[in-house]
């Protein structure tokens, strides 16, 4: 009777064991020819390089895989490794400064947070602590080695505001704003004919306005070698640009700080290793609009800042060479990783690069985090998309031009957790055609789950 039961259950088991191969055989059939029909059949994506990878989390297996080992430039796909380094090594609040005082003076240690007199953070306790100090402050520059542009960056895009500068202590995200409002005499701004024009924050470099009165569109562009700005007047009710100033190192920020402060702040050759250290943010207040809006300057700024915990210094390239030889390791293809925020197409990554990192997120750092901080349907770059899929898809975005990117987590109908990359390069189409037809294929895949 006992063996008789041991039989019978591992009969069972056989059973259950060949059901499970042939449901996810036949799962992985299905998709391949959903991928078929929607993808690969089609005109839009016929001229395309498109990789595709799909993973069952749970059981741990591949349920789909095309060019999966292809390389691909990611766009802001790269956004997903960046996040993974900031997870790691920046813990739940951002190090806004260290420091360290002496007798006469307080000593000052960047670390590149980027929240440092953000609009978007309105609690600054960098700030309120540079302000209180009664001694002298110097600002050390012994930890910056890095330069203002990532490896690959467009030089020619150096005035448009997704384009801002790195440095070791960024101010107001680098960047000036430039506001326009028509007819309002509330506002204490710069008047030019009929708008009133000025700067978030004020700033005592060149500024020169176009005569041209016959201009529709409020415009701000800056010089290519110096803080020096033009502004054409439009016709827009209000209107803001962003446009990166030259940082110079901590030059201008220094300049600006002094300003905001009341009182100046001195940069020093002078190392005094910094004991103490002022936490500015909870750090997925940086990485949540880091992933939903696809912040350039913040993923870049992640990057820095998790090198000079790590590594003690501000370097993208060490920190990169550093976790591609220890945390990233083990990934299937060994990447071209350049820059934090996918501006560069030097990057270069695999589908199955994607689905291992984020695999390695979910099981370091928990879903529930994961789902504060990745867009879904309808909210962030997905605001368009997945609307019927919210809290179904946990994704980031990416794209340049010719280059369509998406990598993530899905939830199948029956609750089964799925990690997907998308990647699409040298295609032609339109963006929103190629996007919504990878939208339509994910949709589907939920469906067979």
């Amino acid at each position: 009777m006992y063996i008789w039961n041991i039989r019978r259950c591992l009969h069972l088991l056989w059973i259950t064991a060949v059901t499970c191969i042939f449901s996810s055989c036949s799962i992985s059939h299905r998709m391949q020819q959903m991928a078929q029909k929607e993808l690969f059949n089609d005109s839009v994506l016929a001229n395309g390089h498109t990789g595709i990878a799909i993973f069952d989390a749970g059981a741990n297996r591949s349920l789909y895989d095309y060019q999966g080992d292809k390389y691909f430039v990611p766009a802001s796909n790269t956004k997903i490794v960046t996040l993974y380094a900031g997870l790691k090594y920046l813990g739940d609040s951002l190090p806004g400064l260290g420091y360290n005082e002496t007798a006469d003076t307080v000593y000052v240690a960047a670390t590149g947070d980027p929240s440092f007199l953000h609009p978007d953070f309105s609690r600054q306790p960098v700030f309120d602590f540079l302000k209180q100090q009664s001694k002298p402050v110097a600002i050390m520059d012994y930890n910056w080695q890095s330069d203002a542009w990532g490896d690959g960056w467009m030089w020619n895009d150096y005035s448009s505001g997704y384009m801002a500068e790195r440095s070791p202590l960024p101010v107001y995200g680098n960047v000036i704003r430039w506001i326009q409002v028509r007819d309002s005499s509330s506002i204490s701004a710069l008047a030019h004919k009929e708008s009133f024009i000025y700067s978030e924050p004020d700033i005592s470099w060149k500024v020169s306005f176009s005569e041209d009165t016959g201009a529709t569109k409020f415009s701000a562009e800056r010089a290519f070698t110096e803080n020096r700005f033009f502004i054409t007047q439009g016709k827009e009710p209000y209107a803001a640009i962003d446009v990166p100033f030259i940082t110079n190192g901590f030059v201008s920020a220094l300049g600006l700080l002094k300003d905001s402060l009341g009182k100046p702040v001195e940069l020093t050759s002078t190392r005094v290793p910094p004991k103490r250290i002022v936490r500015s943010q909870p750090a997925d207040s940086l990485f949540r609009p880091m992933m939903h809006r696809s912040d350039n300057f913040f993923a870049e700024q992640t990057l820095l800042m998790a090198s000079n915990v790590k590594l003690g210094v501000i370097s993208d390239s060490r920190m990169i060479d550093n976790m591609l030889h220890n945390d990233l390791k083990d990934l299937p293809q060994k990447p071209r990783w350049a820059d934090g925020s996918g501006l560069s197409r030097y990057n270069l990554f695999t589908p199955r690069d994607f689905v291992w990192i984020l695999q390695k997120m979910k099981n370091e750092f928990g879903m529930e985090r994961l789902k504060n901080i990745f867009a879904t349907g309808g909210t962030g770059t997905l605001a368009n998309y997945y609307r019927k899929d919210s809290a179904y898809i946990y994704a980031k975005t990416g794209s340049l031009s010719g280059v369509i990117c998406i990598s993530g987590y899905l939830y199948g109908k029956t609750g089964r957790l799925m990690i997907f990359s998308v990647l699409v390069n040298n295609d032609r189409q339109p963006a929103w055609t190629i996007r919504r037809k990878v939208e339509a294929f994910l949709k589907k895949v939920r469906t067979l789950n």
